[in-house]
């Protein structure tokens, strides 16, 4: 018999992170935001940094804009956000056009341009967006793909403040950030445009959270709707406020609808008064698993980015999740009308197609045009709501050819127009050009370049008014009898392939439960892991979807290069009651609840020698 007091429980051990050196920011566009001056990572040393990939055409990426404001506020004096713009489309890699989508976007923290992806390969980044954390000492201790990421992104920086206040390695005090000069115009990177009963014509001035009413000239203001500050409220013209407020529509009742694009909301504007009223959305943005249909203003919505009157019903593109969904005046309810939120290029019944961020709608009398950004294609849904392709091959090809439609390419197109004769006029955003698509003669040509960023057009007599973003104007262009003839150019995105083996493959999503979090199985696997590829030939094995987050997949040796299209989510729940929690309408509490969700498309070829494991992080760090 054993008389000795039991030994006493060992102490838990402290989550070690691991020490991994943050490599330098380098970037051949310079640095914005920063008064002129190169940052270097000595100069963020004591600092939490929070480095972010991102480039100004990705929806995910700006809804990580949006997310990360409320972290800069709340840790204004220890955290730092540093962007990385890493470019996709060519555009994107002109170093004015960054300098463009900073100010658009109200980015409010130091920003460097890497056109050449220099620090996005230093980093191994595989997908936009992705968030690394960087220690006050210079260590990398956590890297996130995809949004929803910003709560434990805070509950990390805590940790790193109370650990390196204790260490004396925490530096309290302003960041790097230098605000630019404003400009004096009249507009500020309008996004749509709308003609108006009266003649005048209606624009949605981005940047400035207002609408615009201009008179017939195009030029002369009428009158500003809106306080001019982001926010989320009804009232007259100087009480009411929107958040970056894109696409606009005539009701059959004289009033427009207005797609509020980041307050995830529509909005109706009473022309007579100037009045505006919240038709749809909560304010929140839409995750999986919530509802996707029921009554307008109990329904979180995602970026809807244009709306279209179309069978009676108002049709939104709601980029933020890769769908269409329309709205129902007279019932006052919203649904999904097409769309999977697999993001790609599907045709088929609504159900079963896919889009890539939907950003321009235009409504004729049997189609309703859509242009579909992110695959730079110019797609239309039938009135038996099946969707289909008119140009466009996917989401990796782009650029200004024109010619019969199976060959012709667009870059980055934001809107669309009905012309008179049936054809459609397409602002092909990211080609400075306006396009035209003729239905009848399935032929591509130009109508106009030397435009700036056009991202939507509208009717007026004989002339089509084009928005031009970027010189922050409304262009008035005769339409010409004849298309301009431009040379062709054809791209492809820049991303450098990853070599892998032929064979198997091993496909591993790494994905750690946040500190204070813990996977969500109370209805199920909390994770899912859909695979595809592009040629589907480079796949043998493991397609589909299942719940592990790893999968092994054959690769077939007789294709040299190919794309595989990823799309991973898990769920996890705050596993503190006492931190973190929320009120249910019941007054009872539950753990908060996040998912986290991300699409990637790897490039890969095919090459003896090559890697036979892709690790993809969601959230953690690849061991």
């Amino acid at each position: 018999m054993n008389d000795a007091a039991p030994a006493p429980a060992p102490a838990p051990v402290p989550r070690r992170r691991a020490r991994v050196r943050a490599p330098e920011l380098i970037g051949k566009g310079g640095w914005l935001n920063t008064g002129g001056k190169d940052l270097t990572l000595a100069d963020l040393r004591g600092k939490c940094v929070v480095v972010d990939f991102w480039t100004f055409c990705c929806i995910n990426c700006l809804h990580v804009l949006d997310e990360l404001r409320a972290l800069e506020e709340k840790h204004r004096d220890t955290v730092v956000v540093i962007g990385v713009h890493s470019p996709k489309f060519v555009h994107e890699a002109e170093h004015e056009a960054v300098v463009d989508a900073v100010e658009r976007y109200g980015v409010r923290h130091p920003v460097l341009d890497d056109p050449e992806l220099a620090t996005w390969k230093q980093y191994a980044v595989r997908a936009w967006p992705t968030l690394v954390v960087v220690d006050p000492e210079g260590y990398v201790v956590a890297q996130h793909a995809g949004e929803g990421h910003a709560h434990a992104i805070g509950r990390l920086v805590e940790e790193l403040e109370a650990e390196h206040e204790a260490k004396g390695t925490l530096r309290r005090g302003d960041g790097p950030y230098v605000p630019p000069e404003p400009e004096p115009t009249t507009l500020r990177f309008p996004g749509k445009a709308l003609l108006l009963p009266s003649g005048h014509v209606l624009v949605s001035d981005i940047t400035r959270h207002q609408l615009v009413e201009l008179a017939q000239d195009a030029e002369t203001v009428v009158r500003r709707i809106g306080s001019g500050v982001r926010g989320l409220a009804d009232g007259g013209p100087e009480e009411a406020s929107f958040n970056e407020p894109q696409g606009l529509a005539l009701f059959d009742d004289g009033a427009v609808v207005v797609a509020d694009t980041v307050n995830h909301a529509l909005r109706r504007l009473d022309l007579a008064t100037g009045a505006v009223t919240t038709l749809a959305g909560t304010g929140r943005q839409w995750w999986q698993g919530s509802p996707a249909s029921g009554p307008a203003r109990e329904v979180d919505l995602s970026s809807p980015w244009d709306v279209a009157v179309f069978g009676g019903r108002v049709w939104i593109a709601m980029a933020g999740v890769h769908q269409l969904w329309t709205y129902d005046p007279v019932g006052g309810t919203v649904a999904v009308a097409a769309g999977t939120t697999n993001e790609g290029l599907v045709d088929g019944p609504g159900a079963e197609a896919w889009f890539a961020q939907p950003s321009g709608l235009a409504a004729g009398a049997e189609r309703l045009w859509v242009a579909d950004s992110e695959t730079s294609a110019l797609r239309w849904v039938d009135l038996d709501g099946h969707v289909h392709t008119a140009v466009g091959t996917g989401l990796f090809d782009f650029g200004h050819r024109d010619g019969a439609a199976e060959q012709a390419l667009f870059q980055h197109p934001l809107g669309v127009t009905v012309l008179p004769d049936g054809s459609v006029a397409v602002a092909d955003t990211y080609n400075h050009a306006l396009r035209r698509y003729d239905p009848a003669t399935g032929e591509v040509t130009t109508l106009a370049t030397d435009l700036r960023e056009p991202s939507d057009a509208v009717l007026v007599g004989e002339h089509i008014v084009v928005v031009e973003s970027a010189r922050h104007r409304l262009t008035r262009l005769r339409l010409p009898e004849e298309a301009v003839r431009v040379e062709s150019v054809a791209h492809r995105t820049r991303r450098a392939a990853t070599d892998v083996a032929p064979g198997r493959l091993q496909l591993d999503v790494v994905f750690q439960a946040p500190a204070g979090q813990k996977l969500d199985t109370r209805y199920g696997p909390s994770t899912r892991l859909l695979v595809s590829s592009t040629p589907p030939e480079l796949l043998v094995e493991g397609e589909g979807a299942d719940t592990d987050l790893s999968r092994e997949l054959e690769l077939n040796p007789a294709v040299a290069e190919g794309v595989l299209h990823v799309s991973a989510m898990a769920a996890s729940c705050d596993d503190d009651p006492a931190g973190g929690t929320s009120r249910s309408k019941t007054g009872g509490q539950y753990p908060a609840c996040h998912v986290h969700q991300q699409d990637w498309g790897v490039p890969v070829r095919l090459v003896a020698g090559g890697a036979d494991r892709l690790p993809l992080v969601l959230a953690g760090m690849d061991e």
